[in-house]
């Protein structure tokens, strides 16, 4: 496996499993009126972890190709 595809495993792969394993439990709740503080944190957490896995597949798009 080349460097540039492990950069993209655990630049977009990881931060993409970890925000959809929170939405998922997120998901189970049994209503949205119910939020509480860790809740909404969690909320945050896994926006920030698709926001990272967004900006790692776009520079995986934009590095220049070896050939």
């Amino acid at each position: 496996m080349g460097n540039r595809y492990r950069h993209v495993a655990t630049g977009v792969v990881v931060p993409l499993l970890i925000a959809a394993f929170g939405l998922f439990d997120m998901k189970q709740r049994p209503s949205f009126v119910t939020f509480r503080g860790v809740d909404v944190f969690q909320l945050i957490v896994c926006g920030m972890c698709l926001g990272i896995a967004l900006t790692g597949f776009i520079e995986f798009l934009r590095a220049p190709r070896s050939t």
